[in-house]
């Protein structure tokens, strides 16, 4: 396959939980590589005015803005998630996923983790606490900024040829 048959990558945000101070980077990212980012929600989410940002609504309902951002995404496209059953589909599909923390879910390590969320999910069920997600602090939104920086330079490496 020629560069010019190699899409650029674009970038998909599941928005609904994702917070704000991740998808400003986005927004940011978007402007500075001129590259698509497309916002994910069930609801109407404020974007920037910008060509290289757009935003789509879904119809509420479980996993709906999930299902659309399957089915938008393609190989080498960058999804931002923190859902782990998500990043497992996208994955599948050639995707990598980013999450807020600056996790990065490819076809290395996805099976691991949805094992893991998994049995953290049977716990809870059993009636264990577990703990929650913690805040966000700063250096977690620069771990996300430099391994979307990390991940998307080398997407766009990939899609123009270079090695």
């Amino acid at each position: 396959m020629s560069s010019e048959d190699r899409p650029s990558p674009k970038i998909l945000v599941d928005a609904d939980a994702c917070p704000l101070a991740i998808k400003d980077i986005v927004y940011r990212t978007a402007k500075r590589r001129e590259i698509e980012a497309i916002v994910v929600a069930n609801q109407p989410i404020a974007v920037p005015d910008s060509p290289w940002v757009r935003r789509v609504v879904v119809s509420s309902g479980a996993d709906q803005a999930d299902h659309a951002i399957v089915k938008m995404a393609n190989q080498g496209d960058i999804v931002i998630a923190d859902d782990i059953p998500l990043a497992a589909r996208v994955v599948q599909k050639g995707g990598l996923v980013v999450g807020s923390r600056g996790d990065k879910y490819d076809e290395k390590n996805i099976h691991s983790r949805l094992a893991t969320r998994d049995l953290m999910e049977q716990l809870r069920s059993a009636g264990v606490e577990t703990e929650g997600p913690k805040p966000l602090k700063p250096k977690d939104v620069q771990a996300f900024a430099n391994q979307l920086d990390r991940v998307l330079t080398r997407r766009l490496k990939n899609a123009s040829g270079e090695a």
